[in-house]
């Protein structure tokens, strides 16, 4: 039997029509039969069966590859794009953004405007908030909490009863290009993610034909355009000079 359907009402966030959902059995202890849920762009973004307790609230939004099962929870004005999953009794709330192929589950909690991207994984009990920033092939697991406006990348683990908070910055540089930030106030990032060379700059995640290929296609021609591609000339040039082996 499944938990929900779909309204009929719609709208477009980054392009993409979104659907919003409706209750058709109660969900857990909180969701009950005809409450109005969040926004999917396609049914596998919630898995669809009375028996799984996940559910996405309020205006929140879940689309590309993205997939939100078990007991997980996204709530606000959350955003959970890419291949990212969210499962088991995670919650992902506030303005926080999940992309790529992050995961957040167990027990873990990702909230505010912070950013979990890349391969990066968040589980156990643990949390990230604030600003902070999560990606590359980072781990935050058991207690730990990052927080504040503090970043955990490269192949960085964060553990136990452990803090990251305010300005810090853990991560292994040799596996990072940070390529500065675009005037429109995007701060652009790059890693290699299974011989890949990602491209990240707000919420967007893409491999470098793919980046060349949206802001070609998105702001070509123009002043933006042209500093985006000067962005990423200068990413392609530093991956090559540190002889990273990506495909092109």
């Amino acid at each position: 039997m499944k938990k929900y359907e779909f309204t009929g009402e719609t709208k477009f966030w980054a392009d993409i029509t979104v659907r919003r959902i409706r209750a058709l059995v109660n969900v857990g202890a909180t969701v009950q039969a005809g409450d109005l849920g969040g926004w999917i762009e396609k049914e596998s973004n919630l898995f669809n069966d009375a028996s799984d307790g996940a559910w996405i609230f309020d205006n929140a939004i879940v689309i590309g590859n993205a997939h939100v099962s078990s007991d997980a929870r996204v709530f606000d004005d959350a955003r959970v794009s890419g291949d990212a999953h969210v499962f088991g009794n995670a919650n992902v709330s506030g303005n926080a953004y999940l992309f790529g192929n992050a995961s957040v589950f167990g027990n873990a909690r990702v909230s505010d405007n912070a950013r979990v991207f890349g391969d990066a994984r968040v589980f156990g009990d643990a949390s990230v908030f604030g600003n902070a920033h999560l990606f590359g092939n980072a781990r935050v697991s058991d207690n730990a909490s990052v927080f504040g406006n503090a970043s955990v990348f490269g192949n960085a683990s964060v553990f136990g009863d452990a803090y990251v908070l305010g300005n810090a910055r853990v991560s292994d540089f040799s596996e990072l290009i940070y390529a500065g930030r675009r005037s429109d106030g995007y701060e652009f990032v790059s890693f290699l993610v299974n011989g890949e060379l990602i491209v990240t700059a707000g919420c967007r995640y893409f491999t470098m034909t793919q980046a060349r290929h949206h802001w070609e296609t998105t702001r070509g021609g123009t002043p933006l355009g042209n500093e985006t591609t000067i962005i990423l000339d200068h990413i392609d040039a530093m991956a090559k000079a540190r002889e990273w082996v990506f495909k092109s």
